[in-house]
């Protein structure tokens, strides 16, 4: 199926859960980010409030200026390392990939473990160009990397397509067989943890948080693999697999979240755009960049590298614009929080701080420029706790936080 009908689709076919008339519609929310950030200069507003002047960039996103709140002065506490750092944007964990390095829970899994196995799947971890061994938005508790799943037709059959009762019943033999082994691994550790010495039985409990973790998300998966999965709302979509296609393969990532969340399969999705390991690109249907992406973000100041990451930084913008288009179409936006953000303050000198970040959606006033600190920041984990406690989960703290981000208020 050609991509563009797909998405013209995408959001249209499929209408909200039914809900008991009681029960509030639940909070979602979608993460985005692009591990090389934007060109600084042209993303921040100036002035604080209410009354700020729209950047270059946030004009592309005019129309929803009363459904997004952006955000200038917010970064994680210690958390430097220039381009490692993207693993940690949602993690804040310190001393991203030095000796010793272990990350820690992301605030997505974090959420998902409080929201409980409310949605067939907890969260999905999605990814454009994504090296999928390296990099990852999401992260276990034991820090443990979830890989990204960069293929829209992969997603789609684990969204809606049903299998028949013999291929369900190999799944479920499949688990069970896995949850055997697992038993077996435990029973094994158990044998031998009293001759360990304190250094090694601290690495035993971490595999073997690691073990609980795997078991925990393997008896969801057994509860929701008989039961039947939403309608399929169009044909399989086409795969995009040349790197070069970014945006197209961006804006058909970004259709699959709207999906998944407007079928209720989830109610929280990472997208993580890999500019550091996208090549050279098409920037526009007349115009291929004259460099990767990393390349163009060491610009140096010059004029054609500046040039091109503006339309790049540009046409980001726009499919963010459609996407909170979309979502205010199906009238999904009050209840969805949309995160876009990065790790990067200016990738030009590795810089992890002052990162850009907006926020939209999820019934928040809105319509503001927080303006915190640009030589003293303000924990962006601060915004996550608001985040989740829009969610409904019951915490004052993650991470670096601090407390509530200042400033953003519910409705």
């Amino acid at each position: 199926m050609r991509r563009r009908t797909f998405l013209r689709g995408a959001g249209v076919a499929l209408g909200l859960p039914v809900f008991a008339s009681a029960a509030p519609a639940p909070y979602r929310m979608l993460l985005i980010a692009n591990n090389l950030g934007v060109l600084p200069k042209y993303f921040f507003p100036t002035g604080p409030g209410r009354d700020y002047a729209l950047s270059p960039y946030l004009t592309e996103l005019a129309a929803h200026r009363e459904n997004f709140t952006v955000c200038s002065g917010l970064s994680h506490p210690g958390v430097t390392g220039g381009h490692s750092a993207d693993s940690c944007l949602l993690t804040a964990a310190r001393g991203a990939f030095k000796s010793g390095f272990r990350n820690s829970i992301s605030v997505d899994q974090f959420a998902a473990e409080k929201l409980g196995p409310v949605t067939r799947f907890p969260s999905l971890n999605l990814g454009v160009n994504i090296d999928k061994g390296n990099r990852s938005l999401s992260w276990t508790r034991d820090g443990v990397l979830l890989p990204a799943e960069d293929s829209a037709p992969k997603l789609y059959e684990r969204l809606f397509v049903q299998g028949d009762k013999e291929s369900v019943a190999r799944q479920l033999h499949r688990l069970e067989s896995r949850g055997s082994i697992l038993d077996t691994l435990l029973d094994e550790t158990k044998r031998f943890a009293g001759e360990l010495g304190s250094e090694d039985k601290a690495r035993l409990d971490q595999y073997v948080t690691s073990v609980r973790e795997v078991e925990e998300r393997m008896h969801t998966a057994k509860a929701w693999e008989t039961r039947p999965k939403p309608p399929a709302p169009q044909p399989e979509p086409a795969d995009i697999q040349d790197k070069k296609q970014f945006f197209e393969k961006f804006e058909l990532m970004l259709a699959m979240a709207q999906l998944a969340l407007e079928s209720d399969s989830t109610r929280i999705v990472t997208l993580m755009a890999d500019a550091f390991f996208t090549p050279v690109f098409k920037l526009n249907a007349q115009e291929t960049t004259t460099d990767s992406y990393h390349g163009l973000s060491h610009h140096g100041q010059g004029e054609s590298k500046v040039r091109q990451l503006q339309e790049v930084d540009r046409q980001q913008m726009r499919l963010l614009n459609k996407t909170l288009t979309g979502l205010t179409e199906r009238k999904m936006l009050d209840q969805t929080m949309v995160f876009y953000g990065s790790n990067m303050g200016d990738a030009n000198i590795h810089d992890n701080t002052n990162l850009p970040i907006l926020l939209a959606g999820g019934g928040f006033r809105h319509g503001q420029h927080l303006v915190f600190k640009r030589d003293n920041n303000t924990p962006l984990c601060n915004l996550f706790v608001s985040m989740m406690q829009r969610m409904g989960i019951e915490t004052e703290a993650f991470a670096s936080s601090s407390g509530r981000l200042t400033g953003l208020e519910m409705r």
